[in-house]
């Protein structure tokens, strides 16, 4: 038989006595989080892969986000922790691989941003077409992937809430983190703004040609910037939490906003702190409306994934993507990626989070291959293991 004759081939196996047996399912690679805990909570498993349903993306994904606040839901620290085991991560870039019914705006072969409320790291994800986002033709995956959370944070941050203008000044907490280099990039479209950040020292030689004042995390900084800037500052970006909290609102100038977007103080360990976690709201004092009031003093909070997902504030986000994707395009911002990891390095590349070594956005890339594991190390895994296991026998 020829090669033009040759049957095409099928994933169909030979036909039973109940007629031809389906083709198997398509896998796919994904982060699961078996449970809460520590880095090995984490594992890279194949699934079935997801097909897109009515008004949703199906998405080849190309990289993903990895944000803080993924270290604390495998922690299980955060408000209504969902429940395991679940696919991680909230962001992805990656192409269009097909539509859902009644799916319009998009095509396949379409570059583009999704948020997930959970589900992001998998090789394909199903995503509801109002959380997808067409990328500029001339911006990365990666910088697809490193751009939605942090800048848009920042973004309605400093301009929607915090109303920043020409001649102000920010105190912003972890400034060498992925918020914190997107902050320092958004105040440089006002004029004359002056930036007060703190971020561990061995990261200043890198970011502090960016920051007007630039502070050690461990010292008093509230006390330095008083030195600076007596009558405090207009504007408090306090990602911390905690005693942190009572010293940005004690910074703050009159007609002063400090908004609160996260609670990174919790972190202490490997694992979940009963003490740092009530050690952190504890030490935040209560707010009397009343004070506020004489010192005329603005308290606000945010957090993107409500506002989003819970919320309902799509189309305004859709909107903000857009005003980031022009200032990407005319080279006002650029994301700052740290580093990129395989999915099956995710516990190394959350680690680094954990330790704050980061510089910038630290990627997931499912195209990577894992890092080679040092010589043996399988050997004395599985010795530990079988070790444990006979254990375990003797003492049932």
């Amino acid at each position: 038989m020829s090669t033009e004759e040759k049957p095409a081939e099928t994933n169909t196996e030979a036909p039973t006595e109940d007629g031809p047996v389906p083709p198997k399912p398509r896998e796919m690679k994904c982060i699961v989080l078996t449970g809460f805990g520590g880095p090995k909570m984490l594992r890279t498993q194949q699934k079935n892969q997801v097909t897109a349903k009515e008004g949703e993306v199906l998405v080849r994904v190309k990289a993903c986000g990895l944000n803080f606040v993924d270290l604390m839901v495998r922690q299980g620290i955060i408000d209504h922790p969902p429940k395991t085991p679940v696919v991680m991560g909230y962001e992805c870039s990656g192409e269009v691989e097909a539509l859902g019914e009644n799916t319009s705006g998009f095509k396949v072969g379409d570059r583009v941003i999704g948020f997930c409320d959970y589900g992001a790291w998998s090789e394909v994800v199903a995503i509801p077409s109002q959380y997808v986002y067409k990328m500029p033709d001339n911006m990365s995956f990666q910088d697809g992937a490193a751009l939605p959370m942090s800048y848009l944070s920042a973004y309605i941050m400093l301009f929607d809430m915090g109303n920043l203008r020409k001649g102000q000044s920010v105190l912003a907490h972890s400034v060498g983190g992925g918020v914190g280099t997107a902050v320092t990039q958004l105040v440089k479209l006002v004029d004359d703004v002056a930036l007060f950040g703190t971020a561990s020292y061995h990261k200043h030689e890198s970011i502090k040609g960016n920051i007007t004042h630039l502070f050690d995390r461990v010292v008093d900084y509230s006390q330095e910037v008083r030195k600076v800037s007596p009558e405090g500052v207009d504007i408090v970006l306090d990602c911390l939490c905690g005693d942190d909290s009572n010293k940005g609102i004690s910074l703050l100038k009159p007609m002063g906003k400090y908004i609160l977007y996260g609670s990174s103080n919790i972190v202490t360990g490997d694992t979940k702190s009963f003490f740092s976690f009530a050690k952190s709201w504890w030490q935040v004092d209560k707010v009397s409306p009343i004070k506020l009031y004489d010192e005329n003093k603005v308290i606000a909070g945010f957090q993107l994934r409500h506002l989003l997902f819970k919320q309902g504030q799509h189309q305004y986000i859709k909107e903000v993507m857009g005003k980031l994707f022009q200032l990407y395009n005319e080279h006002k911002i650029r994301p700052v990626i740290d580093s990129a990891w395989a999915f099956e390095d995710v516990g190394e590349a959350m680690q680094k989070l954990h330790d704050r070594k980061n510089i910038g956005k630290v990627i997931l890339d499912p195209s990577l291959e894992p890092k080679p594991k040092p010589a043996g190390q399988d050997k004395v895994t599985a010795s530990f293991i079988i070790h444990y296991r006979m254990l375990f026998n003797e003492i049932k």
